[in-house]
């Protein structure tokens, strides 16, 4: 996966947040499947933020972005910002 589909995917992925708050605010989600949802699009959004980090500290150190490997959602979820 590339930076342009990489940015795709963050694209998408923000597209889905604001999909599943409209629904919940037609009525259309409860909060607790609303919530489900938007958990597991936040920690998917997260790591395609890191493998974006990832691919550029890469390139950077003159190494191969394309060895940049998607991270487990709880190591993911755990950095610092």
């Amino acid at each position: 996966m590339d930076e342009r589909d990489i940015h795709q995917r963050i694209n998408d992925l923000v597209a889905t947040e604001h999909r599943l708050r409209e629904a919940l605010q037609a009525g259309e989600l409860s909060a607790q499947e609303e919530h489900a949802q938007l958990k597991a699009t936040e920690e998917a959004l997260d790591q395609a933020w890191d493998l974006l980090r990832q691919r550029e500290a890469r390139r950077a150190a003159g190494q191969d972005p394309d060895e940049a490997q998607v991270r487990p959602a709880p190591e993911v979820e755990h950095y610092q910002q």
